[in-house]
């Protein structure tokens, strides 16, 4: 299958009713945790990366992060028989949404959603045309997520409103839609239990009949949280969304859930464990082993959860 437009997933997935994790990346060892634990479970991949990691990756420079990531990315993809797309997420500033449509991304998100609802249409629909013209898909947000995301904060959400949904997607042709249901950006999401509004979701899918992305959906995986801390992390009171939660967000139209905090998270536990108990290594190839694999094991468990085993 190789390296593919991102709506080939998720028409597939919205057609067969699961969800597909997008996975947060910003080198080379998060790629392939993430690559070999779809491999292995046999589901198809979308990778993706902020504004920020395209700056890290081209050390300033947004088309050569943005070539760096394809090539990287397209190039593995290749030896792999699951479908990977590669998508920009939480796209703002103009210079990252073209460097990623001119370097080959699968697919880029316009995140317009702090603008009224008329400029985030206007805004969404340029960005559409062009890089349909490319051959490269669309994601948009509607409604505003609480916390904060590499240059992406609001004060609070503001949750999606569904009529304005039939009217945004029809007049952008965007591809998929990220509705704002009351999670949030960040490993801080709730001060109680996760409650989003399963009514309003479905109502938004009913009426667009699209693939549904779902942003701030890292569930803050406690076993990671655990040894991260007993090795001397400081999280404080992370909370995320239960797996029970996302996987009620699937049954309701979510087909892209985006994870990024998880992978950090268990990165930074395996690396911190291995580090304490191996205090005279300094071979990156080999202190950066456990984290690896506790980043795929967080991906795969996800894969399970949102029901993609066996979809590539």
């Amino acid at each position: 299958m190789s390296y593919v437009n991102t709506k080939v997933i998720l028409d597939r997935a919205n057609k067969e009713y699961y969800g597909v994790g997008a996975f947060n990346i910003n080198n080379l060892e998060f790629a392939q945790s993430i690559l070999e634990a779809c491999d292995e479970k046999k589901s198809p991949c979308i990778l993706q990366t902020s504004e920020g990691a395209v700056k890290y990756a081209g050390n300033g420079d947004a088309l050569r992060g943005a070539r760096f990531f394809v090539g990287m990315v397209e190039l593995y993809a290749q030896t792999l028989d699951i479908p990977v797309a590669l998508h920009l997420d939480h796209g703002t500033d103009l210079k990252y949404i073209m460097a990623c449509i001119k370097a080959g991304y699968s697919s880029v998100m316009i995140d317009a959603s702090h603008f009224k609802f008329q400029e985030n249409l206007e805004k969404t629909k340029e960005i559409v045309k062009i890089a349909h013209a490319a051959g490269v898909s669309v994601e948009a947000e509607l409604g505003q997520l609480a916390g904060i995301e590499d240059n992406i904060q609001a004060a609070e959400s503001v949750l999606v409103n569904p009529n304005e949904a039939k009217v945004f997607v029809e007049e952008t042709e965007v591809d998929f839609l990220a509705p704002a249901i009351g999670t949030s950006h960040g490993a801080f999401k709730f001060k109680g239990d996760a409650k989003l509004d399963y009514e309003r979701l479905a109502k938004v899918k009913e009426i667009t009949g699209m693939p549904l992305v779902l942003h701030g959906a890292s569930s803050v995986v406690q076993e990671m949280v655990a040894i991260a801390q007993k090795y001397g992390a400081d999280f404080g009171g992370s909370k995320g969304v239960p797996s029970e939660v996302l996987k009620e967000t699937v049954k309701f139209g979510i087909n892209k859930v985006n994870t990024d905090t998880d992978l950090r998270m268990s990165f930074i536990a395996g690396l911190r464990e291995f580090l304490a108990n191996n205090p005279k290594e300094f071979d990156p190839r080999k202190y950066q082993k456990t984290a690896k694999e506790y980043v795929k094991k967080v991906v795969m468990d996800r894969i399970d959860v949102l029901g993609s085993f066996g979809k590539a």
